[in-house]
């Protein structure tokens, strides 16, 4: 190789990491600021051209994924690293299910000791029909 081609293939290199950069950047941005991504996006705040992004697989695939979930949610845009995984959501889903699972229980356990508690009432012979008379407090 000669010296100008070596020089040559370094500039396409540095300009390649460049460009790289740039659009790296532009993508974390958009996501950061919860601006809906796609390819014209990216391409205009990175000035590059889509179709240099699309000929760049790993930063094709973030596009992708980032423009596939803000299109998932409705409202505002949400920073990727703010929205909840499926996997996350499934496990909340999990745990209120356990939580609702155990209140049910609580509840008809509370409810037996209540029924258990007026059967013995009512079959205590010293218990009177009559009310009570309630009782006053006074403050001062």
């Amino acid at each position: 190789m000669t010296s100008k081609t070596i020089r040559l293939a370094t500039a396409a290199r540095h300009r390649h990491e460049l460009t790289r950069s740039k659009a790296v950047r532009a993508l974390r941005e958009l996501n950061s600021a919860g601006t809906p991504v796609n390819f014209e996006v990216v391409a205009r705040t990175a000035q590059v051209s889509r179709s240099w992004l699309y000929t760049q697989p790993d930063l094709r695939h973030e596009i992708e994924r980032l423009r596939e979930a803000s299109q998932r949610s409705p409202g505002p845009s949400i920073p990727a690293a703010q929205r909840t995984s499926d996997a996350s959501l499934l496990n909340r889903l999990h745990a209120a299910t356990d939580s609702n699972r155990q209140l049910t229980e609580e509840n008809n356990r509370l409810r037996r000791q209540l029924a258990h508690a007026l059967s013995d009432q009512r079959a205590d012979p010293n218990h009177s029909n009559r009310q009570k008379k309630p009782t006053t407090v006074t403050f001062r």
